[in-house]
């Protein structure tokens, strides 16, 4: 399957900015399960190229003159695998560096009850962290602009609803909590043809038998299959976050972001 995708993130400022300095993850990560056949970003400024500890590609953006606006414009295609379920770990890290907490995936008596409710026991492993998933699913509803980028997993819980991000801080902090490594996935879920598609976020959980990480889409209680492309990972949103960054001036800042993708038949 591929997937053609345009993304449009756009700042103005109330004030000129004198400095901006921008990490993106906004290209696909090199996995064994996705290929990126074009890809192309449009931005201001100068870019530089690194792959971080997770395995990421960033690029560093630097823009030094004044400015009120800011665009950057992603956009190109991916082949995903409709084959593998699984993902092989690859990378310097290894999979039990997913295992620590972080402010943001700290986690309560709540989440430890969640844990112990729907992940112990014999059963499938897959089968639980579907349970635990549908679990999380129904305690955060999904609300857009409930919760902020700042707000943690605790907070999310707390407030009963959320978005991705939320869902996913919640269901890594539960799978650490039982002693299974779990990690934060941001990307794209793209429609099927019909244009219907967002920026996302998902979670790999370790399954230790097969030393492979499995992709859970919480919010939709799916895998993450051949309708997900995968831009970065991390410990939590923080680690993958597809533009994240520091400026200088500007006063009050007006985001919009627009998101096209679609899943096409390749040749």
């Amino acid at each position: 399957m591929q997937l053609r995708i345009l993304h449009r993130t756009a700042y103005t400022y109330e004030e000129p900015v004198k400095y901006t300095a921008q990490a993106l993850r906004l290209t696909p990560r090199r996995d064994g399960s996705q290929r990126t056949l074009s890809w192309a970003i449009h931005a201001p400024g100068r870019r530089t190229e690194q792959v971080d500890a997770h395995g990421n590609i960033t690029h560093l953006l630097t823009l030094e003159e004044p400015h009120r606006d800011m665009s950057i414009v992603v956009s190109g295609t991916v082949e995903v695998s409709s084959e593998e379920e699984m993902l092989r770990h690859e990378g310097h890290l290894s999979p039990l560096a997913y295992l620590a907490s972080t402010p943001l995936t700290t986690p309560n008596e709540e989440m430890a009850l969640l844990a112990r409710e729907h992940m112990s026991g014999d059963g499938p492993l897959r089968d639980r962290f579907y349970r635990l998933a549908a679990a999380v699913h129904e305690r955060v509803r999904y609300q857009k602009g409930a919760t902020s980028v700042d707000d943690s997993a605790a907070i999310a819980l707390a407030n009963g609803q959320g978005v991705c991000q939320d869902q996913a801080h919640v269901f890594v902090a539960c799978c650490r909590l039982a002693g299974i490594p779990a990690r934060y996935v941001s990307g794209y879920v793209c429609g099927n043809g019909s244009g219907e598609s967002a920026s996302h976020a998902w979670v790999d959980a370790w399954v230790d038998e097969s030393k492979a990480w499995l992709g859970i889409d919480v919010t939709n209680l799916s895998p993450a299959g051949p309708s997900h492309c995968r831009l970065a990972v991390g410990r939590d949103y923080l680690d993958a976050a597809p533009v994240r960054g520091v400026r200088r001036g500007g006063g009050r800042e007006v985001m919009d972001v627009s998101v096209t993708a679609t899943t096409f038949a390749g040749q």
